[in-house]
Formats: C-alpha cells, sequence, structure tokens
C-alpha cells in the first residue's frame, strides 16, 4: 500500500468518514460580510475548514477557482493549504495531461511547490504525460475515467477493442499502478457503470464527483464504489456543502449540510 493510501485509510477511520469537500470558493454566492474583505477567498476557506475538518477525509481543490483572480487568487490558495490539518488528504483538481516533459513540470507544481497530496490527471495523450504524476511514489494520482458532466459518455462511451473507452482507462490505469498510488475518478451520475469498473480497479482509490448539485446516485455509489475492505471512497461534494448558505452563518450551514452527507454515506455503508 501506498503512503498515500495509508493516509487516506487513517483519516478515513479517524473521522469516520468517505466525505470530500471541494474548497471551490465563488465569491458571488458569498455573503456580503465577506465581500468587502482584502482576501475574501482565505477568510470563507478559513471557515469552512474550520466547520467541516473533523468531518472529511479530503478537501479537494478546483484550480480554476482560484486561477480566476490571478496571482492573488493562487496566493489565497497557497494559504488555504496551511490551513488543513496535515492528517486530511488534499488533492488539486487540476486534471493536467500534457506531453513528458510539461507533465513533469505540472506535477513538481502540484506536489513539490504547493504540496499537494494528489491530484486529477487526464490520460488522453496515455502512459507518458500520466507517469511523471505517479512517479511521485506518496502521492495519489486519481486519472479521468468516467466523469460526471452531462456529454462525457459521447466520448467515454465510445468502443474500443470491444469495450467502452472508459473501462479501457481503467484497465489501461491499473497496469499503469506499479507504485499503488493511482486511482480513478467517476462521477455519482454514471453509478451503474462503477461496479464494472471497481471490478477493473478492485483495491485502486475511487473520487467520485457528481452528489449533491450534481444529481448522482448516493445509494448506488455506496453499493457498488467501496473497495474489498470496504473503504477506497472519496466521495465530493462541492456546491452542496460550501455554498448551502449565502447568509452569514454559511460556515455552520455548511457544517450541517457536511454531517447530513456524511451521515447518509455512513447509513449506506455495507
Amino acid at each position: 500500500m501506498s503512503p498515500f493510501v495509508d493516509k487516506l485509510s487513517a483519516v478515513s477511520a479517524r473521522n469516520n468518514s468517505f466525505l470530500c469537500v471541494g474548497l471551490d470558493p465563488d465569491p458571488d454566492r458569498f455573503p456580503d460580510h465577506l465581500k468587502a474583505l482584502d482576501d475574501a477567498i482565505l477568510e470563507f476557506n478559513r471557515a469552512i475548514i474550520e466547520q467541516t475538518s473533523d468531518l472529511v477525509c479530503a478537501y479537494k481543490l478546483n484550480l480554476a477557482f482560484y486561477e480566476v483572480s490571478g496571482p492573488r487568487g493562487l496566493e489565497s490558495m497557497e494559504k488555504t493549504l496551511k490551513l488543513i490539518p496535515d492528517e486530511v488528504v488534499v488533492i488539486a483538481d487540476a486534471k493536467r495531461g500534457d506531453i513528458g516533459n510539461s507533465a513533469r513540470m505540472y506535477a513538481q507544481a502540484l506536489f513539490d511547490y504547493f504540496g499537494f497530496d494528489g491530484a486529477t490527471v487526464n490520460p488522453y495523450q496515455g502512459r507518458d504525460a500520466v507517469q511523471p504524476f505517479l512517479d511521485y511514489q506518496d502521492k495519489g494520482v486519481f486519472v479521468l475515467c468516467l466523469t460526471s458532466n452531462a456529454s462525457a459518455r459521447d466520448i467515454q462511451d465510445l468502443t474500443v477493442n470491444g469495450h467502452p473507452l472508459y473501462m479501457e482507462i481503467a484497465s489501461a490505469v491499473r497496469s499503469w499502478n506499479t507504485n499503488g498510488n493511482a486511482g480513478l475518478v467517476v462521477g455519482a451520475t454514471n453509478a451503474e457503470s462503477l461496479s464494472d469498473i471497481r471490478s477493473v480497479g478492485p483495491d485502486m482509490p475511487l473520487l467520485v464527483p457528481g452528489i449533491g448539485a450534481q444529481g448522482g446516485d448516493l445509494a448506488a455509489v455506496m453499493q457498488a464504489g467501496p473497495d474489498q475492505k470496504g473503504g477506497g471512497l472519496l466521495i465530493n461534494s462541492s456546491r452542496g456543502i460550501i455554498h448551502a448558505s449565502s447568509e452569514p452563518d454559511f460556515a455552520e450551514v455548511a457544517r450541517a449540510a457536511a454531517i447530513t452527507l456524511r451521515d447518509e454515506i455512513n447509513a449506506l455503508r455495507r
């Protein structure tokens, strides 16, 4: 087992949680008292982390929500990372994918500079675009497999070698997983395909977005998603938790939403 999987297993057990909260702050949805602050993103994230860090196994930061503000946004992201307890897994949702030299620089930026525990990557360019991430044996690498967006299946369902493309991706990632640190991104909106994907990667962690605002099927995810030991899941919710309210008590409301979802997940654990 890789150090990343060890860390994920430890925090999942400690917090009794498969919940991953997406720290994807949208300033347009901030309460008014935050909007006037010099670093509203940081203070928003601080409040969410303080209210939810004992309820989660991971936080996932989509870099687009920080890059949109330029250098100030990246500074807010870097400061946010320092607020997250060391025992909690932190994933960069960057969906990186490029040729080897560029991929190596992307991996260095996310893992060496920012210090993320894991990252999402795009396999479209093949193994050499993913390998620089996999070479970080202590980091988790979540490869896009079957995503939660509406038109994903236009591409990911295409037949290759007699199988849907997403199953070929899952098989390829299994063969690349020599360091035991690879995982797959599988949207909860495609839960009917999850058992087939899990059968290909029985011991790989699955990052599952699409619960909450996107309407994914939590019961189906919990039926088919856990690994052989009953774990290996990071079930992500972003807007449904962090933007559950735009009132001054937004952080308390976010905590209540996180407790509700965590408890729903746990009630469905087999």
